[in-house]
């Protein structure tokens, strides 16, 4: 079992267990309304922050969920937030999202090397088969950070998730396998030299 306690690090990003004291600092990077433009929570309005972040701990304790606080070694600040989930033990398959970061930390390498935390932790030391990441179809931002770190694009499922405001969301899924993680580590990702994970007990 992957352990609710899973740290995951490289030299320039540390990813620990989400917190409900986390909030505060959450607090503080929410508060550009346009992150919030293909997320399915407007983490903007302090209620929203407040259940998003109770659902994921809930969702911690009944091991649908590992979500996680990414922090920005450096300086010690917390930059946002990402999850494993859609964890399929037998399938040897899990899902990368619920991610966002602050503005200020978007374009600075902290998500580069946060994927690059889980895609090994999930193919290095798991090794497990597919990680799979979804996003709104409408994002071509996210779609295009995804192709660049070696994703490659599925399909899309309509009408697939409820958003704010009324809307329902177009999912496009992109995939990674593990008979390519290789080269994508070894070229992509070539720049990252450090990895470590503490408390992920497998059993």
């Amino acid at each position: 079992m992957i352990s609710p306690e899973l740290k995951l690090e490289t030299d320039k990003v540390l990813l620990r267990p989400l917190q409900h004291l986390d909030i505060a600092s959450f607090s503080e990077l929410t508060q550009d309304s346009s992150l919030w433009k293909y997320f399915t929570f407007l983490l903007v309005d302090p209620v929203q922050l407040q259940q998003w972040v109770e659902s994921a701990i809930q969702e911690r304790q009944e091991g649908k969920r590992i979500p996680f606080t990414i922090i920005e070694k450096s300086t010690g600040n917390i930059c946002g937030s990402t999850s494993f989930g859609s964890i399929s033990y037998y399938d040897k398959r899990i899902e990368i999202g619920w991610s966002w970061l602050g503005k200020q930390y978007q374009g600075t390498g902290i998500n580069f090397h946060a994927k690059f935390s889980l895609l090994s932790y999930a193919f290095d030391v798991l090794d497990w088969e597919r990680v799979e990441i979804k996003t709104d179809n409408l994002n071509e931002r996210a779609k295009q950070g995804l192709r660049k770190i070696g994703a490659k694009e599925e399909g899309v499922l309509y009408s697939h998730m409820q958003m704010p405001l009324n809307r329902r969301r177009d999912s496009v899924y992109f995939s990674i396998l593990k008979k390519d993680w290789a080269d994508t580590r070894n070229s992509i990702f070539r720049e990252i030299k450090t990895f470590s994970y503490l408390n992920g007990d497998i059993s």
